[in-house]
């Protein structure tokens, strides 16, 4: 079984900083691109930021100059510093992996999954 586990929410002053985490563990053959998205109440998810294997990097407008998504392969884990937050920051943030998984017995097979999310909240 392969899972996606995030870390690293909570609550924040506005322009403050946190940085989320997200370990991919399990029967993992390969990872391809990774990502953060969020939904905030009452909207639908949306992209903030993904990164490829080759860590070729894609930001959402809205974050572009404050967030920065890494990762680090050997630990098959995907990060997200987020800075000067804003209260509209407030949602949901779920990591996404695409990846190739190990089957016992059969082909590896492509597989997109998704975390259980984390939640950030931005407020005084």
């Amino acid at each position: 079984q392969v899972q996606l586990v995030e870390s690293g929410g909570g609550l924040v002053q506005p322009g403050g900083s946190l940085v989320l985490s997200c370990v991919a563990s399990g029967s993992i053959v390969s990872i391809n691109a990774m990502g953060w998205y969020r939904q905030a109440p009452g909207k639908q998810r949306e992209l903030v930021a993904t990164i490829t294997s080759g860590s070729n990097t894609n930001y959402a407008d809205s974050v572009k100059g404050r967030f920065t998504i890494s990762r680090d392969n050997a630990k098959n884990t995907v990060y997200l510093q987020m800075n000067n937050l804003k209260a509209e920051d407030t949602a949901v943030y779920y990591c996404n992996a695409d990846l190739w998984r190990r089957r016992i017995g059969l082909p590896s097979i492509r597989s997109e999954l998704w975390g259980q999310g984390t939640q950030v909240t931005v407020s005084s």
